[in-house]
């Protein structure tokens, strides 16, 4: 530790602190503008001064200062005072001073630091500089004019997304921030450099000019669009979800969320459903009340043997729903009941065979990393900011078996196949070397590797390999399974496979094709698949007009991840709430209340009327769901069977990061990327 002063106040500080940083943990506030924690030092801005002795007789950039023992610093002198001023009146030299119109406006640090620290006058009076507009594709708006080169968003760019997709052009006044010729931002995270921006020079485009920061209602809630559960906010006006912004999480998500997180919300407004239909007799929806729509499925129910029934679940749907519907089904003596869509048979065994064990932050303890079936860049984009940020620490080599794509980082490519694995495993090769002499070696497992018949095999193949090679130790777990649905952890904890000889997924399409199912209810379930259910009867219960809603002959309208109180467990098993921000569109009501009124109908009524009793259920069930935002310690277990294991290649289950839900295929905006995308994200 190392013991300074900090305007006549000593603390003390870890060596390797700058003084800014200093400052900070003695509670003084210093105004900045270039620095950022999780991003390189760059010291532009100069916004930063201080007075420190021993030292020159100026101020310093506290930012690129490392604390020394015996410094004496002061923040508020009146050379620091007038310094301040000094470069604030340089930074507003160019700046064009439209705060009233500026989507910046009451959330710019330029504003509120010029307001705390700057002069009420200039004594400049040139004329300011103009600077032409950069085309940054659909999601990022540009106001160059107003950028005061702080670099934020180029450093971002090339440090956290890995993608180096921004740069500074000429110096001094001339200096221009953009993009490479003729292209686009492409990186999963490009919206992050609009919070990064500490003035109007990036903004969000699709919500330029929609409202103020003061007229928004904010609303913590967690992110459903993948598995990662990132923190985030909601912001609303009346009964529109206009922006999402990122909370910090520094155990999940940090301060970053993807692009989708972001973006994807004006798919909320698009393709609603909003009332109950039914299909006639010509094949055509009509509008139905809710009373009918109850009066309808306790018509389907009666006579009909629970083998004839079954209950398939998707990608956003919340943990009440799932144990409501698990629960209709078991009163009924239904076991047909599956959330396993991609034909995984992931859940049957403990707890760690379907989780991220290590933890996302875990990631930074590993010292070696090996990805199956697995695209993390665009499964879980953030997930994937903090693979890379373990590598640009030190040393960390990373192997690959998949499909050959860039993850922003360098990796050994091992090969695409179960042969391959088979083959790292048994010729103990270079890099089986690496994990076994590694203390903390980690495993990825994606969906492309276990969402085929040989999944059970070849997780026990996996799961001895790792308990082999040390993955699996008395201090250690790095055995992770990276879940692309938000819903996959919770409807697996509360059981919603298929037990007692049920139907799994995969059957219950190959039966409804061949004439022996009567009625399938389809909670949230929007893949190609549901195309095969012609021959039963199809509920679909749901909150947008998809691929499900097409294929059903029963609509029951559900409220989509902004409109109720939900409980979702991310893919380290980690339970975490979604607060309501809007209300449900028209008629749609809660999933969970829906299934309740459905079960009463059908006479199978559940055992609580509202959600604390419902909720109470599933703690009472299943303790550790109760422990909100918490990790509970999971015990290792022995999952998946021996077994031959044929070859197969492993394959990424998702085609494009910008459409995997029915909220992203609605929505205009990931409309717009995809097609960017396509033409290989040029700017013309």
């Amino acid at each position: 530790m190392i013991k300074v002063n900090i305007d006549d106040k000593e603390i003390e500080v870890e060596e390797g602190c700058n003084v800014l940083q200093a400052c900070e943990i003695a509670g003084v506030e210093i105004p900045r503008f270039c620095y950022h924690d999780r991003l390189s030092i760059a010291g532009n801005c100069r916004m930063c001064l201080v007075e420190v002795s021993p030292g020159p007789p100026k101020p310093q950039a506290s930012c690129a200062l490392p604390v020394a023992e015996g410094q004496i610093i002061k923040t508020n002198s009146e050379m620091v005072q007038n310094a301040r001023k000094g470069v604030m009146e340089f930074l507003l030299v160019n700046h064009p001073l439209d705060c009233p119109i500026c989507d910046q406006g009451g959330e710019c640090d330029l504003q509120d630091q010029s307001m705390a620290f700057g002069s009420s006058e200039s004594r400049f009076l040139e004329n300011k500089r103009s600077v032409d507009e950069k085309n940054m594709g659909p999601l990022i708006k540009t106001h160059m004019t107003r950028c005061i080169h702080c670099t934020r968003c180029v450093r971002f760019s090339s440090e956290v997304a890995g993608v180096d997709e921004l740069g500074a052009l000429g110096r001094g006044e001339t200096m221009e921030i953009s993009s490479y010729l003729e292209k686009t931002l492409s990186s999963e995270l490009s919206g992050c450099i609009i919070d990064l921006c500490p003035v109007g020079a990036l903004t969000s485009k699709p919500y330029a000019f929609n409202s103020r920061p003061w007229e928004l209602t904010n609303t913590e809630s967690i992110d459903v669009l993948d598995g990662l559960g990132s923190n985030i906010r909601i912001d609303s006006r009346g009964n529109e979800v206009l922006r999402v912004l990122p909370r910090i999480n520094e155990e999940i998500n940090e301060e970053w969320i993807s692009d989708k997180t972001r973006f994807a919300i004006d798919g909320l407004n698009k393709q609603r459903l909003d009332k109950p239909f039914l299909k006639n007799d010509f094949g055509k929806f009509e509008e139905i009340s809710w009373d009918m729509a109850l009066n309808v499925i306790k018509n389907k129910f009666k006579n009909i043997k629970p083998s004839d029934l079954a209950a398939l679940s998707g990608d956003l749907v919340d943990v009440e729903s799932l144990y409501s519907l698990k629960m209709l089904f078991d009163k009924i003596g239904c076991n047909n009941i599956d959330c396993r869509i991609d034909n995984s048979t992931l859940g049957e065994g403990g707890r760690s065979g379907y989780i991220f064990n290590s933890s996302i932050a875990g990631i930074e303890d590993s010292d070696s990393l090996l990805i199956i079936g697995s695209n993390p860049r665009i499964e879980a984009a953030v997930l994937n900011a903090r693979i890379r940020k373990r590598y640009l620490m030190n040393k960390y080599p990373i192997g690959l078996l998949g499909e050959k794509v860039d993850l922003t980082y360098d990796y050994s490519y091992l090969g695409d196949s179960y042969k391959d694995l088979d083959n790292l495993i048994s010729s103990k090769n270079n890099f089986y070397k690496i994990l076994k002499k590694s203390k903390k070696p980690m495993i990825i497992i994606g969906s492309g590797a276990v969402n085929n018949e040989n999944s059970q095999s070849f997780i026990y193949k996996l799961r001895e390999f790792a308990e082999e090679v040390g993955v699996v130790n008395s201090n250690w777990n790095g055995f992770n399974f990276l879940n692309t649905s938000a819903s996959r952890v919770g409807a697996l904890d509360v059981g919603f496979i298929p037990k007692n000889n049920g139907l799994n997924a995969r059957q219950v399409f190959e039966a409804s094709e061949k004439g022996n199912l009567s009625l399938v209810w389809l909670l949230g379930v929007d893949t190609e698949d549901v195309k095969r259910l012609k021959n039963s009867f199809v509920i679909y219960q749901g909150h947008h007009g998809d691929l499900g809603a097409h294929s059903a002959d029963l609509i029951l309208p559900g409220a989509a991840y902004t409109e109720k109180s939900s409980i979702y467990v991310n893919i380290e098993g980690r339970p975490q709430i979604s607060n309501k921000a809007i209300f449900p569109p028209g008629e749609a009501r809660e999933d969970w209340k829906i299934i309740r009124a459905v079960s009463e109908a059908v006479n199978f009524k559940l055992p609580f009327d509202n959600l604390l009793d419902l909720r109470n259920h599933i703690f009472n069930e299943f303790d550790y769901l109760s422990k909100i935002d918490q990790l509970s310690k999971t015990k290792w277990s022995k999952f998946g069977k021996k077994g031959i294991t044929k070859n197969f290649v492993f394959q990424n289950v998702i085609p494009s990061f910008y459409m995997t839900c029915p909220i992203s295929r609605s929505s205009e905006t990931m409309a717009e990327c995809m097609n960017a995308q396509k033409n290989n994200f040029k700017s013309y």
